[in-house]
């Protein structure tokens, strides 16, 4: 099975490239965030590679974060997910947009992807809320941290209390999304203590959002 592969880009098309490895051309599925960090043509890049053997393929999908792939993996898992639409979702939500999407139970988000219907992306946000904390953001295919892209900062994923749940619902009432209602509370939640009072996160979840 093929973990990693690098090589030069020979050519990006909307859902995949050729990656020159040798003077072998691989052709290498990938999301559009993937697809969009490239460098040119003939240029070397190094990508994880997810090996998926069928009855009349071998399909190769790459990634450039070690969360990116574990999330593909894990979408997988969920009834009625092929890798088409994870693909799809993660071409729409970073790693770390799902992983709070998913905590907020926020399948109006998963649903932008392309071929997600809202029934999909609601058993995708349930089977999965469970298991979102258990990947974090790992190396790249090329040993630096994706960190990078969110100036250092891992996603914030966990499960709220009554009384922050009640706080993010009473900021989605107030026409906030509710993956951003919830980053919000749970950033304040975290600064003021698991003691906080509903009100107060409330207000402090403004103050977020408003930044």
């Amino acid at each position: 099975m093929i973990g990693k592969l690098r090589g030069m880009v020979d050519e990006v098309d909307d859902d995949h490239l050729i990656l020159d490895v040798g003077g072998v051309g691989y052709l290498v599925h990938a999301s559009s965030r993937t697809l969009g960090r490239l460098p040119g043509r003939s240029e070397a890049v190094a990508l994880m590679i997810e090996t998926v053997v069928r009855e009349d393929a071998i399909l190769l999908y790459g990634f450039h974060e070690t969360a990116e792939r574990d999330w593909f993996r894990l979408l997988n898992t969920v009834q009625g997910v092929g890798a088409r639409h994870a693909l799809a979702i993660l071409s729409v939500l970073p790693p770390d947009q799902l992983a709070q999407a998913v905590a907020a139970q926020d399948k109006q988000s998963v649903a932008r992807a392309n071929g997600v219907g809202p029934k999909l992306a609601g058993r995708i946000t349930a089977e999965l809320k469970d298991k979102a904390g258990t990947i974090a953001l790992g190396p790249t295919a090329s040993g630096e941290s994706p960190a990078a892209d969110t100036g250092g900062e891992g996603p914030a994923v966990s499960n709220l209390g009554e009384v922050s749940e009640d706080a993010v619902s009473a900021l989605t009432n107030l026409g906030y999304r509710r993956t951003e209602a919830f980053t919000a509370v749970a950033a304040a939640s975290r600064r003021l203590g698991r003691d906080a009072g509903l009100q107060t996160l409330i207000t402090e979840g403004l103050k977020e959002l408003s930044q």
